[in-house]
């Protein structure tokens, strides 16, 4: 792969963009996690990441950022990327010589990671479709034609309808997942593109081929592109216009390879032929002065002032609202969980053999109970209420490690402007109802029928209605849960235990008298307690639980349904004012995870 000689400037052709730093510096001076939103302590000492960070990315050029291990090179990424907003720094980052808007920048420039979030079950072409549609205007079509350009441009046309794959199925290689990558990044055509590390972890002839596809990216496109780089090769050091070397947060070297080789030998330092200039730099880079290095950085200008205009020059021209209306944006991002959910078969396959299954087991373990004294076959039942809720409240968990991966694309997806945190839970909500319902019926028309329950229309429709709201509303708990927790085992462990504390107050083990009055809170948050009252009330009250004896003695009945359901509180208007109730739940937990999701992305953006 040749390496294009540079486009002349032509009528057509995009404006570029270019980055500068002036006198950057930055301190850490609190904790911060970002696997733990909610640590707040200060740091006992603070940090100096950077120290008065002097450089300038060009249009139509690659600037390499290179140091050894904890010299700054993805902190100053970040700051130019936007993702550490100006205000947090001191010194100036300018765009086109005018002050940073983080928010319009993220919008029109694209920042790669290191780690690649993307959806395993999705192909190459579906990731960069969704991501076009989400990110473009003109509708598919528009998304249709980029993403075929796209693929061509980024060498994928062979792999472009295999899947992404992950750890437990093998996909597409390390470099072309680095492309896609790339490309998640490039679908909106931004005029700057900044990439943490992106050879790392690759061979040498892929990571020479993502080098050649980012040069020819900067010489044909005009593309400001600004990457980190921590072992660089031979022909890899080719393709980069100039270089800053960083140490411990300082500049060392701003400029081409050929002034950092004569730097080196100025300083005394004789490189070996087996080693390039850049590696060998980076070895040497704690016993250089940044006294003589300071005297070759390349010339800034001196700015007199800072320009302060509210609506920047640089933004004009440029719309930076959302690319689709948010009905739009349910529709696609349901159409991608949709994709996700069928392809997964732990979650999708898995969970409906189990739901049939679970039913027939449990259908078949308390069939007998029809057989038993009456006093018997109520304790019977009650019990398998119990148990089922059980079952279906603590089955959901398996849905929270997909959540954490969606949580991870969906705030880099979020803070670049593709789409509205309100949509997500949306379409969120939309699809999962639809695949719990399918759950509930699967589980409901064996347990049902098998365990001689009211032997009615109404009693199984209710019973059903029931199952689907329980699976609906422990579903969203967990999505709750997953936008709070930082990783899978502490998100798994909060999750148990919170449920194991509403099972207790559920009603079944202890009654709401009992329960000391600084405890009945949890009685009424209990996700346990109304849909345990909706099966009692389905099963034992209307017209037909009058009539039904539950218990005789010396052949008079001297309890019936209603009784029953008098004895534990129960009216049988709570029948449907449950329902609402975990309805409420239902919509509460999501809107709490919108809460989170919400102030996550806030707090990062500002």
């Amino acid at each position: 792969m040749e390496v294009p000689t540079k486009a002349e400037d032509s009528n057509g052709k995009k404006d570029g963009y270019s980055l500068m730093t002036k006198k950057l510096s930055y301190r850490l001076c609190r904790r911060f996690d970002e696997t733990n939103w909610f640590s707040w302590g200060k740091a006992r000492n603070s940090t100096c990441i950077l120290k008065n960070v002097h450089c300038e990315a060009k249009p139509g050029e690659i600037m390499a950022i290179a140091g050894p291990s904890g010299a700054g090179k993805t902190t100053l990424l970040e700051i130019l990327a936007g993702m550490i907003p100006p205000c947090r720094v001191s010194g100036h980052v300018l765009v086109n010589e005018q002050k940073m808007n983080t928010r319009h920048f993220r919008r029109v420039s694209g920042y790669v990671t290191q780690d690649e979030a993307l959806f395993p079950f999705l192909t190459v072409r579906e990731t960069l479709m969704y991501s076009a549609r989400l990110r473009l205007r003109g509708g598919f079509q528009a998304a249709t034609a980029r993403v075929t350009a796209l693929v061509k441009e980024l060498g994928l046309e062979h792999v472009a309808e295999v899947r992404i794959g992950g750890e437990p199925r093998r996909g597409i290689s390390g470099g072309e997942k680095r492309r896609v990558s790339i490309g998640v990044d490039l679908v909106h055509d931004p005029a700057v593109l900044l990439l943490d590390e992106p050879t790392s972890g690759l061979d040498s002839t892929s990571a020479l081929h993502v080098a050649i596809l980012l040069k020819s990216m900067a010489l044909t496109q005009g593309k400001t592109i600004v990457l980190t780089i921590h072992q660089p090769g031979f022909r890899l050091l080719e393709q980069f216009d100039q270089i800053l070397l960083l140490s411990n947060g300082t500049v060392l070297h701003y400029g081409s390879l050929h002034h950092l080789e004569q730097l080196l030998i100025i300083a005394g330092h004789s490189i070996p032929r087996h080693v390039n200039v850049l590696e060998f730099a980076i070895e040497v880079a704690e016993t250089l002065d940044v006294d003589v290095v300071g005297s070759e950085i390349k010339d800034i200008e001196e700015y007199e002032y800072i320009r302060r205009i509210p609506d920047q020059g640089y933004a004009r021209g440029h719309n930076t609202s959302y690319a689709n209306f948010p009905f739009r944006e349910v529709i696609i991002l349901g159409q991608r969980f949709s994709n996700n959910i069928f392809r997964t078969k732990q979650l999708f396959l898995a969970r409906m053999i189990e739901a049939l299954l679970a039913g027939f087991v449990l259908g078949t373990v308390f069939k007998n109970a029809t057989n038993v004294p009456r006093d018997l076959k109520l304790q019977t039942q009650t019990g398998f209420f119990a148990f089922s809720l059980a079952y279906l409240l603590s089955s959901t968990t398996e849905g929270l490690p997909i959540f954490l991966q969606e949580r991870r694309i969906l705030m880099r997806e979020t803070l670049r402007g593709a789409y509205r945190i309100s949509s997500y839970i949306i379409a969120n909500t939309i699809v999962f109802l639809l695949f719990h319902l399918t759950v509930a019926l699967l589980y409901s028309i064996p347990v049902y029928w098998l365990l001689g329950l009211r032997k009615e229309a109404d009693g199984f429709l209710y019973f059903s209605l029931v199952v689907w709201m329980v699976l609906s509303m422990a579903n969203s708990f967990v999505l709750c849960f997953s936008s709070i927790a930082p990783n899978f085992i502490v998100g798994k462990s909060l999750i148990a235990a919170v449920m194991g504390v509403f099972f207790l107050f559920s009603g079944y083990f202890i009654s709401k008298e009992d329960i000391p009055w600084y405890w009945t809170f949890m009685h009424y948050l209990s996700l346990y307690r109304y849909p345990f009252e909706c099966f009692m009330i389905n099963e034992y009250g209307g017209e037909k639980g009058k009539q039904r004896c539950l218990a005789r003695v010396k052949g008079q009945c001297y309890l019936y349904g209603d009784g029953f359901l008098m004895q534990l509180g129960l009216k049988e208007s709570q029948k449907w004012s449950n329902l609402g109730v975990m309805l409420g739940f239902l919509l509460g937990y999501k809107f709490l995870c919108f809460l989170v999701l919400w102030y996550r992305s806030y707090r990062t953006a500002a």
